[in-house]
Formats: structure tokens, sequence, C-alpha cells
């Protein structure tokens, strides 16, 4: 993300939705008003698939356009560092806990997905019509999800003396998970893509919570004290999780 000074201007600008062509692709650009801020900011959404710039009030379309155009070699270094965006399909790898699955599509049977090998290697074997294929593989990311995030939320919730109200599974692509004030935690069933110790670190995180809802000094120290991996499996997932948000699973996510 980029920050950067302003000038005010007379013109109020309305939240828009508009395009940016930058590295030879026309992303979708949201520019979004917030009245908290002092300043402009710059996202690229995960997984390159759009801009978003946030502007404090009042202030002139043409600024945005030179706030921009200052940045687009930041722009294009930070895109062309990111993957190209995956539809899932028979052929290609995903990772599962980590380790890369090459995916086998055999029609014959009954639609299922079934952890096996294919020529020595690892492969999830995807049966049922091919159009959806994504989604089934979706589901059972989301069911492999349960089957581990479960254990762990039991495991990290006996040692803070918590427990949690429920636990959801989403696609969201703001934050791998989260946790309101009335103990309801929430993962990312894409997390399930991530090696173990990653997996790991987002539930002890997330647990964290429960006791200390905020992000200072007592809660990374009980956060350490569930996950002693904590540093190393945050910048993991800071440095690989736009990766994992590419990844394309249809209409069926």
């Amino acid at each position: 993300m980029l920050r950067s000074p302003f000038r005010k201007a007379a013109l109020k600008v309305t939240p828009a939705d508009r395009t940016h062509k930058v590295a030879g692709r026309e992303l979708p650009l949201k520019v979004v008003e917030n009245d908290r801020a002092r300043r402009l900011t710059l996202r690229i959404a995960p997984g390159g698939t759009g801009l978003r710039v946030t502007v404090p009030p009042g202030l002139a379309p043409r600024e945005i356009d030179r706030f921009l155009e200052r940045h687009q070699n930041w722009l294009e270094e930070r895109l062309k560092t990111l993957p190209e965006q995956a539809l899932v399909r028979p052929g290609i790898k995903i990772p599962l806990r980590g380790m890369p699955h090459l995916i086998v599509h055999e029609p014959g049977r009954r639609g299922t997905v079934a952890c096996s090998t294919f020529e020595g290697a690892p492969a999830l074997i995807v049966n049922g019509d091919r159009r959806h294929l994504p989604r089934r593989i979706a589901d059972f990311l989301k069911r492999e999800a349960r089957q581990d995030i479960e254990m762990l939320v039991a495991r990290h919730t006996a040692a803070v003396g918590r427990s949690a109200k429920a636990i959801r599974y989403r696609d969201t692509r703001s934050r791998w998970g989260s946790c309101t004030s009335d103990g309801t935690l929430s993962f990312s069933w894409r997390i399930m893509m991530a090696p173990p110790a990653v997996i790991n670190y987002l539930v002890a995180h997330e647990v964290a919570h429960l006791k200390e809802m905020n992000h200072g000094p007592r809660f990374w120290a009980l956060c350490r004290e569930l996950c002693p991996d904590t540093d190393r499996c945050k910048a993991w997932l800071k440095r690989n999780g736009t990766a994992l948000q590419a990844i394309q699973f249809g209409n069926g996510q």
C-alpha cells in the first residue's frame, strides 16, 4: 500500500468505479472517499484483480490521476511479482496443506474428490462432470478446513480458557480470519492450501483475540505462546497469501 500527501480542492469527489491500465492489464479501479482519510492510499486487490484508491473528501480527480502517474512504476513492479490468475482445472497443481497436488479428472465415477497419487506424485482425483470440478474442489477444501480448524480451535481455546461461540468458513479476500466481540471465529477455507504450521498460526491468532481484542504487546505475547512459530508463519502468509488468493474456483466459491 502507498500513501501520498495531497492538496485539497473545491471539487467533491464522488466514489466511482474506473479502470487503470498498468503492466499490460486493464484493471478495475475503485475510488472511495473516506471522511477520516488524511492522504491518498493505494491498494492492490488480492491476486492483482484490481486497484483501490481511498481519498479524503474534496479531492480533485486530477490529483488522483497524478497520484497514479507518480506510482505507475511501483504498480508495474508489484504486478510483475503476482501470479497469473489460475482457474482450477485438470492438469494444474494447487497446494493442499502446503503440498502441490495435481488435479486429475476421472469423469467415469460419481462426483467426488479424493487425495491420492498420480504417476507417483500427490494428486486430487476429481470425479463427475467436468463443469463442476472447480466447485467440487472448493467444497473439498471447505470440508478439510472444518476438520483441521475445529481440532485446532479446541486445542487453543482450552489453552487460553475461553470458548468460541461459533466457527464459520468463508472465502474472504480482505482477511484470512477474524474474531468478533461475541466470540465468533471466522476463517477463509483457502488457508487449507497453506502449510500446517501456517494453518495453526492463523487459528492461534484468532483464538488469542478471544482474550485480547487488539494487536498490542499482550496479544502478540499470547499468540507466540500458543504458536511459537508465529513470526515465521506470519511472514510466510504475507509473502505467499496473494498467490493463494489468485487461484480461481469459478462460480462455486
